[in-house]
């Protein structure tokens, strides 16, 4: 679970935009999802001036193409384990990367990893016709469906080296990472958490569409089924699926996988990939989960003076309810922000002002936990991100001790020294969020409901490109953030190609690192002071940033380059 503060998918609302670009042309893209306001639809390529299709550079199409098939050509050959990568590699090949440091025969599902080159790979054969490209998607696809949970979904990764293998790493390296506390137990089931599973449906999806080879049939069912089979009658999603019952209590608290998560976009992923296969394959299913999912949102929501929402809910009770130690039962501005943002989306699927009745509360009590300018500790981030419930207190997160043996997560009212690792401030664009519900109130809930994504438009077509628009999120080294990836100048091409080292990969700097597995941590904390550190001492497993990286192999920077060079080459055709 990666702190709500990391850059995550593009949510329902900009999301939105870029499904109906390819469904229909009179919708336009709502608010982001967290914190962003009313924006426009996701970015497409620019349009081509004729002087960029007439050889305004000298490096040619035939280079270009040349320059993404040697790196797709090293990745395959040198790097992949089954069809499946992790995120970032030695350059000697002696250790490689997660979110954490990684077994040699071990792929990682969480994006950046395998199902994100699948996609880059299947946008490559998009912009350039070469089979080379299907063929190696293909490749991708077939490692995901032997990571598949029997039961449909994903884990964050996998190991090809068998159970015994995977046991023992989540008993050294996981369980050792201090603040990844997810990483702590080996559930043997799937998780929704950090889009794992969604990425992976979807590039599925994706394969089976494109020529609809019976070998993607059934694991594409399965990854439904999943989705499907792990709803509750509520509507909600829990974290992880299959349900373990054995699950230890972590750090003194329960476990919180079964919760109702908002957490890193578990309801709106599920949602986007529904939203897919109900307009691609016509399963009333989906839709019909989609409308369950939509009632979860104004169910949890609380009560004003507090209306907020929590990272987690109780599945009974529908209360907030902590995760993991620095997640505190608490309400959350950002998990408000993007669910408020999120039930104007459902507003403008279904043209029910219910959805959008109970909002201005919520502005409200945001606005009642805004700090004051001279309170602001972050330039830009003005809201608290937890609130304890009763009170309207801002409470924060710190820790003490050294490794995840002698150490402990706390909170209090003091939001000096905090941890930095999970931000204790937010931003929330407030402002935006009631522009555009002051819009919606004024629209029509039939010009809604007429324009709805809900409705099934034929000649469906998923979008051409995934990469391009929807990548937010970072292997750490890459450049990847919250933005479009640019089709490139012809200065940028130029750097690209001739980037691409002898060996047939772009060097980047590692600048992301980790404390190798040298055992379990003494149970006396080690001289220093590791509260606002992101790793601590020598046994602390977390990865962290160095300044004396060393480099190395990102595949990262693999997506983020084929990405950029693909729009010049399809541009240029």
């Amino acid at each position: 679970m990666t702190p709500v503060s990391a850059p995550r998918s593009t949510g329902l609302s900009s999301w939105r935009g870029w499904l109906l670009a390819a469904t229909t042309a009179l919708l336009a893209a709502c608010g982001g999802s967290g914190s962003e306001p009313a924006a426009s639809p996701a970015p497409q390529p620019a349009p081509t001036t004729q002087a960029e299709t007439t050889g305004a550079t000298d490096i040619t199409n035939e280079a270009v193409l040349e320059t993404m098939r040697r790196a797709t050509r090293f990745i395959r050959e040198n790097l992949a384990v089954n069809g499946g990568y992790v995120w970032a590699y030695a350059a000697d090949g002696s250790r490689q990367w997660g979110e954490m440091e990684a077994y040699p025969q071990m792929v990682w599902i969480q994006p950046p990893g395998t199902a994100t080159v699948g996609h880059v790979l299947l946008d490559a054969y998009h912009a350039t016709g070469d089979e080379y490209f299907y063929e190696s998607a293909a490749e991708v696809a077939a490692g995901l469906i032997g990571a598949q949970h029997p039961a449909g979904g994903w884990n964050y990764l996998h190991d090809f080296a068998g159970e015994e293998s995977i046991q023992r790493w989540y008993d050294t390296i996981g369980k050792n990472g201090w603040r990844l506390e997810e990483f702590h137990h080996y559930y043997g089931n799937a998780t929704f958490d950090d889009a794992g599973t969604s990425e992976a449906s979807q590039f599925l999806l994706r394969m089976y569409l494109e020529k609809r080879e019976a070998v993607y049939e059934a694991p594409l069912q399965k990854a439904i089924d999943f989705v499907l089979d792990s709803q509750y009658d509520n509507g909600g999603w829990p974290q992880r699926f299959p349900f373990v019952e054995d699950a230890p209590d972590l750090h003194g608290l329960p476990d919180y996988t079964r919760h109702i998560t908002f957490n890193d976009d578990v309801a709106d992923e599920n949602i986007k990939f529904l939203l897919m296969v109900y307009q691609s394959l016509g399963d009333e299913r989906a839709l019909e989960s989609i409308k369950s999912a939509m009632e979860i949102f104004p169910a949890t929501l609380q009560p004003a003076p507090q209306a907020g929402w929590g990272l987690q809910h109780t599945v009974d009770t529908l209360d907030p309810i902590g995760a993991r130690s620095y997640e505190p039962t608490a309400l959350v501005t950002s998990s408000t922000a993007g669910n408020a943002a999120q039930m104007m989306d459902f507003f403008e699927w279904t043209g029910e002002r219910r959805f959008l009745e109970p909002l201005p509360e919520v502005f409200d009590w945001l606005e009642s936990v805004r700090l004051a300018p001279e309170q602001v500790v972050m330039t830009g981030r003005e809201y608290p991100t937890f609130i304890e419930i009763g009170t309207n207190k801002a409470i924060f997160n710190h820790r003490r001790g050294s490794n995840v043996i002698n150490g402990e997560y706390y909170h209090d009212y003091n939001p000096d020294n905090p941890i930095r690792h999970y931000s204790q401030w937010r931003s929330v664009n407030l402002d935006g969020l009631r522009e555009r519900h002051a819009r919606l109130m004024e629209t029509s809930p039939e010009d809604m409901r007429a324009n709805s994504p809900l409705n099934r438009q034929d000649g469906f077509a998923l979008p051409k490109y995934f990469s391009v628009t929807s990548l937010e999120v970072s292997d750490l080294n890459s450049n990847i953030g919250a933005v479009a990836i640019d089709r490139p100048d012809d200065e940028r091409i130029r750097e690209l190609v001739d980037g691409l080292n002898e060996a047939g990969y772009w060097p980047t700097p590692l600048r992301a690192t980790s404390n190798p597995y040298i055992g379990d941590g003494p149970a006396e904390p080690a001289e220093g002071d590791f509260g606002g550190t992101h790793v601590g001492d020598a046994y602390d497993t977390s990865p962290y940033m160095t300044d004396d990286p060393e480099t190395g192999i990102s595949i990262g920077t693999y997506i983020q380059n084929m990405s950029a060079l693909m729009q010049a080459y399809d541009s240029r055709q």
